[in-house]
């Protein structure tokens, strides 16, 4: 699966509905972002993620891994 990181996801996926892209959830929404996974022209899913990037660096540290922007 594809992730792409976006910036305003509610705002996306109601410009994806009105071009008629299948989504196939509604918006999960957690401390380090927002989710929703979609369908692409081939039927392959797609995720979408608008993260929260406070809250993700904050997770990086504690696993003590690097997030990259």
């Amino acid at each position: 699966m594809i992730n792409f990181r976006v910036e305003n996801i509610e705002a996306l996926v109601e410009d994806l509905k009105k071009s008629g892209v299948t989504i196939i959830d509604s918006i999960q929404t957690y401390d380090y972002g927002k989710y929703v996974h979609i369908l692409d022209a081939e039927g392959n899913k797609i995720e979408l993620w608008e993260p929260n990037d406070i809250e993700y660096e904050k997770l990086g540290k504690q696993l003590v891994s690097e997030t990259t922007k």
